[in-house]
C-alpha cells in the first residue's frame, strides 16, 4: 500500500470565489497612531478627532506614548504645541490622565501643566 502524500501548502481545493469581501473601516483603536510624525509636524490632520471619544482615545495613548518613549524623542514645545490642537477638555483629560497612569513623572511636565492651567484660570474659577 502507498503512503499518502500530503498536499502542498500552495494547493488549492476547491471553487475559488472570484468576489473580494469589502474591506471594512479599521476602527480608531486598532490604528496605529503616528505620534512621532504629529509631534515632529506639530499638526493633527483635520478631522482627525472627530468626535469626543475619539478624542479621548488619542489623549490615552498620547499619555502611554510621552511616558514610554526614550528621553529626547520630542521637545515639551512639541507636546504642546499638539495639544493646542485639542479641545480643552481633552488638554485637562491629558494631565488627568497622566497625573493617574504616572503621578512621579508630573513634576517633568509641570512648566506644560501650568502653562495649559494658566489659560483655564478663568474657567475653574467661574
Amino acid at each position: 500500500m502507498k503512503a499518502h502524500k500530503n498536499p502542498s501548502p500552495y494547493q488549492v481545493w476547491g471553487i475559488i470565489s472570484v468576489t473580494s469581501p469589502q474591506q471594512q473601516p479599521v476602527t480608531f483603536a486598532a490604528q496605529a497612531i503616528p505620534f512621532d510624525e504629529f509631534l515632529a509636524s506639530g499638526k493633527l490632520p483635520g478631522g482627525y478627532l472627530a468626535s469626543e471619544y475619539i478624542a479621548q482615545q488619542f489623549v490615552e495613548r498620547l499619555v502611554h506614548y510621552v511616558l514610554s518613549v526614550p528621553a529626547g524623542s520630542y521637545t515639551m514645545a512639541q507636546l504642546s504645541h499638539l495639544l493646542e490642537q485639542l479641545d480643552p477638555r481633552a488638554q485637562v483629560f491629558f494631565f488627568k490622565r497622566l497625573k493617574e497612569t504616572s503621578p512621579e513623572s508630573l513634576k517633568d511636565f509641570a512648566p506644560l501643566y501650568y502653562g495649559f492651567m494658566n489659560e483655564f484660570h478663568s474657567l475653574l474659577f467661574t
